[in-house]
Parts: structure tokens; sequence; C-alpha cells
């Protein structure tokens, strides 16, 4: 191999392993105020906190359940969208609230995603 193709090689791998140290990250941070914001507007705070069990499991706990998990994101919007029946820690069972925002339009799936987003990193 001549010199100048050597030196081209080393520059690409050196690029390429800076730029895997890095870690560049694969989407942004979600946006928490506008997470809270719908949170709030759709009283989550009656049955859950950031970091205490009140009548359902605390963010956290929901976060430590589903994340790293392939399917959590997909599981957290499902439960905040679909109604489902949820046994609370006194053993009974009630339907969960429903979020008031419609995941077949693209603007309020993107707020779902967002919430499922903030909650995933409690």
């Amino acid at each position: 191999m001549n010199a100048r193709l050597i030196s081209r090689i080393s520059a690409i791998t050196l690029a390429a392993g800076a730029l895997i140290g890095l870690g560049v990250p694969a989407q942004a941070a979600p946006d928490a105020e506008a997470a809270q914001a719908v949170l709030k507007k759709n009283d989550c705070g009656k049955c859950h906190s950031l970091d205490k069990d009140k009548k359902g499991p605390s963010l956290k706990k929901i976060a430590a359940k589903y994340k790293g998990k392939p399917d959590g994101e997909e599981k957290t919007i499902k439960n905040m969208t679909t109604g489902l029946k949820v046994k609370l820690d006194d053993g009974t069972e009630e339907e969960h609230k429903v979020i008031k925002l419609d995941p077949k339009k693209a603007d309020e799936m993107a707020q779902i995603k967002n919430i499922a987003e903030y909650i995933l990193t409690r």
C-alpha cells in the first residue's frame, strides 16, 4: 500500500472511532414541561406521583418496570390510551383513566410518545 492510502485509511478510522466514542444519542430528551402539563390536565397526579406510590405506582416504578425493554414505550402508551383494567395496591381492579389525546392524530400521538419517554426517563 502506498503512504497516501494508508494515511486516508488512518484518518477514516480515527474519525469513525471518535464518532463511536461520542455516543451520539438516538433521540432527543423528552419535553418534560409539555409532558407534565398533559399529565396535570388529565389529573394523572390523583393516582401517580414522581417517586411515591399513591393509588397507582410512582412514575419511577413504572420506568423501572419498562425502561430498556424493546416494548417498554409501547406498553406505557397502551396503558395511557386504552383504558385497561389495572390492579391497585389494595388488590382491587379498575379501568385506567385514558389520556385525552387521540393516538390516530399525528400531533397528538407525538404528545403521547413524549409522555411515555418522559415517564421512562424518570
